[in-house]
């Protein structure tokens, strides 16, 4: 105990000049500990901030997940709402075909059904091909058949199966076509 009070009184009495004075065994044990100590909360800082960053990232991807599944099942929604009009026209006219026995009004009123689904599918960007008369082509037609045809009309496309579309320029179903040979 007397050693502890003397190295207590010769810290006090050697403090004013700790500058001039080389550190001794304690401080420098102190340093090493201290700095490690400083690493590891470093690492463990780190450690944290990657951490959030991962759940940050988490989080991120299933929100994207979400929305993305959102938009699939609502990305058709503004063209069933244009075609809701058009069924109720094709009610109208299923009403009128019951109570009428007038062809004629009936083939009007039907012609102005189509008409319109036509002219909203065309303003939602839906254009038909043209394949009659035009040259085969392997990125807009599909072959079903090849059928003897006029000079004039070899590698041509002589009927149409099916109608190909495009959805803004791009291709969303080939036309079925006949090919002459």
């Amino acid at each position: 105990m007397e050693e502890t009070v003397l190295n207590q009184e010769a810290n006090e009495t050697t403090a004013p000049n700790a500058e001039n004075t080389p550190p001794n065994e304690s401080e420098t044990a102190q340093n090493p500990l201290s700095e490690l100590e400083q690493a590891q909360a470093e690492i463990a800082e780190q450690k944290d901030k990657y951490l959030r960053l991962m759940a940050e990232f988490e989080n991120f991807k299933r929100r994207t997940a979400k929305e993305r599944i959102d938009l699939i099942q609502t990305a058709g929604k503004d063209v069933i709402v244009s075609l809701l009009e058009v069924l109720d026209d094709c009610d109208r006219a299923e009403k009128q075909l019951l109570s009428s026995d007038d062809i004629a009004v009936q083939k009007e009123g039907i012609q102005l059904v189509f008409n319109k689904v036509r002219s909203i599918m065309h303003s939602k960007g839906l254009k038909a091909m043209e394949s009659i008369n035009t040259p085969f082509d392997v990125e807009l037609h599909e072959a079903i058949t090849e059928v003897p045809a006029p000079d004039d009309m070899k590698g041509k496309v002589v009927d149409e199966v099916t109608k190909g579309y495009l959805l803004n320029d791009k291709i969303i179903r080939f036309a079925k076509v006949v090919v002459g040979k």
